[in-house]
């Protein structure tokens, strides 16, 4: 049976180091990536429902699973928007998918971005869940360039069981995320 590599890693490499490093007396309290949440606001939907078909197929695509559209909560005059007009595509992975989506993420999409010297460690939010930012979906390798009509950007957040984000910048360091020396 297939196991994703990260997976593996997880079980044999990174719990013995966060155990070893924090202290852990049991295996339960080890930190671990619970699921990637995938997220893509599309404000010039409003005008062209086309481009939240286009965003959601390459969502799936890039996750490996549906993406589906989000919905607005309000009335917005200022912008156009009405309550229940499509805004945005996301999706949610767990399990083996969430492993794979970081693999290909670590070792393939985030060096293919321009000028890319490293993720800022600014994006945890005090209890252990950790945001970034892609500026252009082109770089997963799943999108065909030639078919891509608007480039977009996109959320990524990692959700951890971490306590603190101290144990959770050493969770994602173990599986060789790329944060910045500063």
């Amino acid at each position: 049976m297939y196991t994703p590599r990260l997976k593996t890693k997880y079980k044999e490499e990174v719990m013995p180091a966060l155990a070893k490093e924090f202290g852990y007396k049991s295996s339960m309290e080890i930190p671990k990536i619970e699921k990637i949440c995938l997220n893509q606001g599309l404000g010039d939907a409003v005008a062209d429902k086309k481009i939240i078909d286009s965003a959601v197929e390459e969502m799936t695509n890039i996750a490996g699973q549906r993406a589906v559209p989000t919905y607005s909560r309000k009335d917005i005059s200022n912008f156009k928007l009405r309550k229940g007009m499509p805004i945005g595509a996301r999706v949610t992975i767990r399990g083996d998918k969430m492993y794979e989506f970081l693999d290909r993420l670590i070792s393939v999409s985030l060096p293919r971005t321009r000028d890319f010297r490293g993720v800022k460690a600014t994006g945890f939010d005090g209890r252990g869940n950790f945001t970034m930012g892609v500026q252009e979906q082109i770089i997963f390798p799943e999108i065909n360039i030639e078919k891509v009509n608007k480039i977009n950007g996109m959320d990524i957040t990692f959700v951890t069981n971490a306590k603190s984000d101290e144990e959770a910048k050493a969770l994602l360091g173990a599986f060789g995320f790329p944060f910045t020396k500063k």
